[in-house]
């Protein structure tokens, strides 16, 4: 029979339709699959950590898991990455240049250029995505750090959010730090974990290990197709934290100081052949802001408290290895360990990030905002042994950053080697194995976007052309297996730009072309400094003087690359790169929180209380029950207000210093007023009333600014991260019992130190609300 010409459905149906179905063939459309014997594929990306940090490349650390790994398979020596998280972790997942990608800096910002789009765009085809449509099975737990703060919400749009980038599976956060023992909205797929409370030795690497097993055991309970399984850490970032019994191992590994860590580590890498006799360890960084003093000239007691710090790295970087063999235990349990392609690296090198002498206060001290004074406080007090436990949030001096970088110079943030150039590991026995003569050692320059194209050469996997119909932008990267199958072929990436908050770079055939630009100065091709890295791999003699026509054309090609990637604008000292989309004017509108609400999101959080004057009403019947009645932070910084024992108390911490005050007995008032009155120099007046007196006060006490408070507001618990500890440990989230109406936050005006740092049309928008 035919089908008539009015029938609709039916169009393009390969098989044979009649009116009954002995009359009809049936058909079925092929599902993608995998060639044969596909590999699994096991990229493990680390944060933070520097070049010298595992084993295989200078550390003492315990790091087995990567011993065997790199014994059975390849060190990268000449890898190179980007100086920041998130362009690294856009290039890894695109294999095009981060500017192009979207991504000229984390995903904090949204300045409105093409560069900064700080999203990812339809013209882009992640590893996932690629690998997906072949047929694998797609995972990914950790950090993801590729959405715009503003778009964290439960209201934000997905389009940039894991799952919809091609994982069938996630579970992280989509920020991009955390604390380790209480993270900050964990988001499984779509939508966050309500978690109200963690266990007391809820770990967050152990808990993401965990997740990453159960991820492949589903998959095997069902199905035998290869796998993807993208495991991006948040360790090393700080705040660090370490479980307690690891951190115990470490204790008096490092009181002989970061100078004697360098010269052991540097050591081991000559001896191991990663850089060859003659190769120099520079000198302590020297440059004003970065530099590093000698560990002997520090007081005894100094260098007491600084070797605390990394313990609790080494301790962290311990775990790391000890959870990598927790899951490739779990692979082979299988069977298909040897067909596993295992990757493990870095998105960008060790970093400074924790200032001159470490803080015990991370958010203090990693805060972002311009124009403190020079009185702020950067460290609180605490007492030395809570370093690296939940009760601290705390960051190592920037002198471990410099040995984590061994034997690089620099950071994190800087284009020179020790903010881009970071251990690579890569493993795959039954693909790419180790002929009895081969050293495993690979010296050739490669990128970070290289990666995506060689994995996708190794597992027989063809790059979609198009994402849901839009022509994919050309890939940057370039595959590398012909270096990992021979120590003899050339680097199939001879040339790189390279660029981050004005520092600038640019590689080509064993020469590096580098600033270290002032920021807020002007664009000078006289800060130019020119190395042979073949001959000086650790960047020590500038040799510019000497080579003046290739310092000025690898100038004028890092030019030319800038324009072809993207990179403009720089960021110079307008600060129009600062600013926000004037859409985000909405999340300072007043808001009302009734019960049963989510914790609010962090960063959705904060606009509601950054810069500002606040009004927090708290409507409730407080003539019987107890508990919390609002909470905004944890042990970062915060604030909890909450009735016990019949009275009316207030615990505010100010990055780590606990301030408790006692409002009296619970008021007849239905209406309380926690308000927030903006002070000069980035501080507020903090006073309760009811019924218009005042019970409690803080005349004078630091904003909650930057990152602060860490973890988002909840109404009638105090969730996640507790903002205090004493009230933590008598009752846990300590839900509130009686009945609470609402909590309504109504925004006041920007403090007159803010005006700068609010783009004027947000703040001629926000003006209409407030």
């Amino acid at each position: 029979m035919t089908v008539p010409p009015h029938a609709r459905g039916y169009d393009g149906f390969p098989g044979r339709v009649g009116r009954t179905a002995g009359e009809s063939e049936p058909w079925w459309p092929d599902v993608p699959a995998p060639r044969r014997g596909a590999p699994n594929i096991v990229v493990v990306l680390a944060d933070d950590l520097g070049y010298s940090d595992i084993g295989p490349f200078g550390a003492e650390v315990p790091t087995p898991t990567l011993d065997r790994l790199a014994a059975r398979g390849y060190r990268f020596s000449n890898y190179h990455t980007t100086p920041v998280c998130s362009p690294a972790r856009a290039a890894l997942m695109t294999g095009v240049n981060p500017h192009r990608a979207g991504f000229a800096s984390v995903a904090n910002s949204d300045p409105g250029f093409p560069g900064l789009t700080l999203e990812l765009g339809d013209d882009v085809v992640t590893l996932p995505e690629a690998l997906r449509e072949a047929g694998y099975a797609t995972y990914m737990v950790g950090k993801w750090h590729l959405t715009r703060d503003a778009q964290m919400n439960d209201a934000g749009r997905r389009r940039s959010w894991p799952v919809q980038r091609g994982f069938d599976r996630y579970y992280g956060t989509l920020e991009g730090l955390n604390s380790f023992f209480a993270p900050n909205r964990l988001i499984r797929d779509n939508s966050p974990v309500d978690l109200t409370d963690y266990p007391d030795d809820y770990y967050l690497t152990d808990d993401l290990t965990d997740e990453a097993i159960g991820m492949i055991r589903s998959l095997r309970a069902s199905d035998d197709r290869p796998f993807f399984l993208y495991f991006a850490h948040h360790a090393m970032h700080g705040p660090l934290g370490a479980p307690a019994a690891t951190l115990a191992r470490h204790r008096g590994r490092y009181d002989a100081g970061w100078d004697h860590l360098r010269e052991s580590r540097f050591a081991r890498q000559i001896a191991s052949g990663l850089f060859p006799d003659g190769t120099r360890l520079p000198p302590r960084n020297p440059e004003p802001g970065l530099d590093v003093p000698a560990w002997s000239d520090l007081p005894a007691e100094q260098r007491s408290l600084l070797a605390r710090y990394m313990e609790v790295y080494a301790a962290m970087v311990e775990n790391v290895d000890q959870n990598l063999g927790r899951l490739l235990a779990a692979i082979d349990a299988y069977g298909e360990l040897d067909n596993t392609i295992v990757v493990f690296t870095s998105d960008n090198g060790g970093t400074a990030e924790g200032g001159p002498a470490g803080t015990r206060s991370y958010f203090s001290q990693f805060v972002h905002v311009a124009g403190l004074p020079g009185t702020w406080e950067r460290d609180t007090p605490l007492d030395p042994d809570l370093i690296g436990g939940p009760r601290a949030m705390v960051h190592y001096p920037r002198g471990w950053g410099m040995a984590s970088n061994t034997p690089f110079r620099l950071y994190k943030g800087n284009t020179f080697a020790g903010g881009v150039r970071v251990p690579f590991v890569l493993s795959w026995p039954a693909g790419l194995p180790r002929g009895a003569d081969d050293t495993g050692l690979r010296t050739q320059y490669q990128y970070v976007t290289d990666l995506y194209p060689t994995l996708l050469d190794l597992a027989g996997v063809e790059r979609p052309a198009a994402r849901q119909g839009v022509p994919v932008l050309d890939l940057d990267g370039a595959a590398f297996t012909s270096v990992a199958r021979s120590a003899d072929a050339p680097s199939t990436h001879p040339e790189q730009y390279a660029e981050w908050g004005g520092q600038r770079g640019h590689y080509r055939d064993g020469w590096k072309l580098l600033t270290l630009h002032e920021p807020g100065t002007p664009y000078d091709d006289g800060e130019w400094q020119l190395f042979d890295v073949t001959a000086d791999p650790t960047e020590i003699h500038d040799v510019s003087a000497a080579h003046p026509e290739l310092t000025r054309d690898l100038a004028a090609a890092w030019e030319h690359a800038a324009w072809h990637n993207t990179v403009f604008p720089l960021t110079d000292a307008s600060g129009r790169l600062n600013v926000r989309r004037p859409a985000e004017s909405a999340l300072s509108r007043p808001l009302t929180l009734y019960p049963g609400t989510p914790t609010l999101e962090r960063y959705r959080s904060s606009k509601l209380i950054a810069l500002r004057d606040v009004d927090i009403e708290i409507h409730a019947d407080l003539t019987s029950g107890e508990g919390v009645l609002v909470s905004h932070g944890d042990q970062g910084g915060g604030y909890v207000l909450y009735v016990e024992d019949g009275r009316l108390r207030l615990d505010w911490n100010a990055y780590g210093t606990l301030h408790e005050l006692d409002a009296g007995p619970v008021p007849a008032a239905r209406t309380l007023l926690l308000r927030l009155k903006a002070l000069p120099e980035f501080r507020w007046h903090v006073s309760l009333e009811a019924d218009g007196t005042e019970r409690a006060a803080l005349p004078d006490v630091a904003m909650l600014v930057g990152m602060a408070p860490w973890t988002g507001i909840s109404i009638a618990r105090d969730a996640g991260g507790p903002v205090s500890w004493p009230l933590h440990t008598r009752h846990r989230t300590f839900p509130f019992t009686g009945t609470l109406h609402h909590v309504r936050y109504v925004p006041g005006p920007p403090a007159p130190y803010a005006q700068g740092r609010v783009h004027e049309a947000t703040r001629a928008a926000t003006e209409i609300y407030e």
